[in-house]
């Protein structure tokens, strides 16, 4: 395969937050928090209306003191623009040596003077959506070392925190597990990664190869997922990222209170059954021993009665383990890992 430039992301961080007073509008900054707080150094709020994430209030200069060396833009608003009143906290930022940091759809080189401010200094302006221009096509080449795939009834039902429970829940039971990044999010909260949303789509299964290439035999990449094959929207990366990942096992993830796709409504959102199926039929094409090793349910909206009640209901009814990762933790899928090494 040849070489591929892949962003490398410098913690420590500084989460710019601007002006936004909304838990949801800073979803970005506040993953960054729960997911890797020892690669956080701060928070940057424009205002005390701000929402909080918790962490150390620090200006620019404070920051750079305490050793940040990237300030990454933990806000995603509506539509993915820049806010152009934060220009002069950005350039400010990069006149400091800090690298801006943006999973957002607006090109940092269209902030005024922010690509000058940059050259000066020496950091970088990284656009974390943006995917390598030298991507791959797939090869299906078999890889060495074992990868689990999250796959999903449909797009936002926890892939991502869910693939980040696992890998957490493996390394602290001493196995050897990386998590493997697909998304804007994932990549700030890992360092390094791929946008694959953002990859032209016949390069999509060479993007997943490369995110988790030849490895130790004992080494297990557990890798973010996207969309799903459900989703008439984004059903086309869901089945790109399968293949090239050439999954050892797949882990099902599922919102016990969503009964449409999200995008389409007029489409009723498959049965886990189904959905464990057609990825098992798919994955199949790259790596006929693909198991599923269980399903992780967002089960927030329910009452701790009605979350045990479904979650027994359905891990009898499938014969695997079924929980909500993060109410729960993933023992349980720990558990299956341990029977396929």
């Amino acid at each position: 395969m040849k070489q591929v430039t892949t962003v490398k992301l410098t913690p420590p961080y500084l989460i710019f937050l601007g002006d936004v007073s909304d838990l949801l509008s800073a979803k970005t900054g506040a993953g960054l928090v729960q997911w890797c707080p020892d690669k956080v150094v701060g928070q940057f709020r424009s205002n005390a209306n701000c929402v909080d994430l918790g962490v150390p209030d620090l200006n620019i200069e404070q920051a750079v003191a305490a050793g940040a060396k990237s300030l990454v833009i933990g806000v995603a608003l509506v539509g993915g623009a820049m806010n152009q009143l934060w220009a002069p906290l950005l350039n400010q930022a990069a006149l400091a040596g800090l690298d801006i940091v943006s999973g957002m759809h607006s090109e940092l080189t269209d902030i005024p003077n922010l690509a000058d401010s940059a050259k000066h200094s020496g950091s970088r302006l990284i656009n974390v959506r943006r995917a390598p221009a030298n991507l791959p096509i797939g090869t299906g080449r078999k890889r060495s070392g074992k990868r689990v795939l999250m796959v999903g009834t449909d797009c936002a039902v926890g892939k991502k925190y869910s693939a980040l429970a696992l890998a957490n829940a493996m390394t602290a039971r001493g196995l050897r597990a990386t998590f493997r990044a697909t998304g804007q999010t994932g990549m700030m909260i890992a360092g390094s990664g791929i946008p694959v949303d953002s990859v032209i789509a016949d390069f999509i299964s060479g993007a997943a190869e490369v995110i988790s290439p030849d490895n130790a035999p004992d080494h297990w990449d557990i890798i973010e997922g996207q969309g799903s094959l459900f989703n008439p929207s984004y059903s086309g990366v869901s089945l790109g990222l399968l293949h090239g990942s050439q999954p050892d096992a797949i882990v099902v993830c599922h919102d016990a209170s969503r009964e449409v796709v999200s995008t389409c409504a007029d489409y009723r959102l498959p049965s886990v059954e189904e959905c464990i199926d057609l990825n098992l039929l798919c994955a199949r094409i790259t790596n006929p021993a693909v198991v599923c090793i269980g399903v992780c349910v967002n089960t927030s909206k329910l009452s701790s009665q009605a979350r045990l009640e479904y979650l027994q209901q359905l891990s009898a009814q499938l014969q695997l383990p079924c929980i909500d990762p993060i109410l729960q933790g993933c023992d349980a899928l720990v558990d299956e890992i341990n029977k396929l090494t």
